[in-house]
């Protein structure tokens, strides 16, 4: 079916209207198609003034409209109640952050937060130097450098012994070592072979 400009556009208000009744004004299904068949009604060739505005289509344009608005909205006019009247859970997406900012100490400069700065560069470059550090500032110069004291060399802890030693004190460890894990074995092996007696006894005397 071939509608022009003019035509499309009633046909779209006049399924606008029909979803708006359908939502503000809870039309069931019932007045649904009474409020269309008054609509159509008037198209035709016995039309009154009022439907002026609906006279563009001729019968056959507006019994292809009824068909189309039959299988569209009325066969699933349930389905769009549902969806206008029913409450469905608002689903929000966000969170909210509250972010403190320190307030001034009165100084001359801003606080290590406000500024971006580390505790450490704040305190050292920027926060000027307290009344304790100047007065131990000026002790030290009148009491002049302290003597540096003399450095202590690392000593190799190896130094005086022979790989002969080394290998010596490794062999030892090693034997100390194996033979622990040889005895935890051996006991482990007396226990098993002491079950597996009990169990060849218990076999015999059934």
């Amino acid at each position: 079916m071939d509608f022009s400009v003019i035509q499309y556009s009633k046909f779209m208000t006049l399924l606008a209207m029909l979803l708006q009744n359908l939502k503000t004004l809870h039309m069931s299904l019932e007045d649904s198609i009474k409020w269309l068949g008054e609509v159509m009604a008037e198209i035709g060739p016995n039309h009154s003034r009022k439907s002026e505005e609906w006279n563009i289509f001729d019968v056959k344009q507006a019994n292809a409209i009824i068909d189309y608005i039959k299988i569209s909205l009325f066969q699933h006019y349930k389905l769009y109640e549902f969806m206008f009247y029913s409450a469905r859970e608002e689903i929000v997406i966000g969170t909210e952050q509250v972010i403190e900012v320190v307030k001034p100490a009165g100084g001359p400069f801003p606080e290590p937060l406000e500024e971006g700065i580390s505790c450490d560069i704040y305190s050292t470059f920027i926060e000027p130097p307290t009344t304790l550090d100047r007065e131990m500032k000026g002790l030290d110069q009148e009491q002049g450098p302290e003597e540096s004291q003399p450095e202590t060399s690392d000593v190799d802890p190896s130094f005086g012994f022979t790989i002969e030693d080394v290998k010596s004190v490794l062999d030892q460890v090693t034997d100390d070592i194996l033979i622990g894990i040889q005895t935890e074995i051996n006991e482990k092996l007396q226990i098993q072979e002491e079950v597996f007696n009990a169990r060849i006894e218990k076999l015999k005397k059934a």
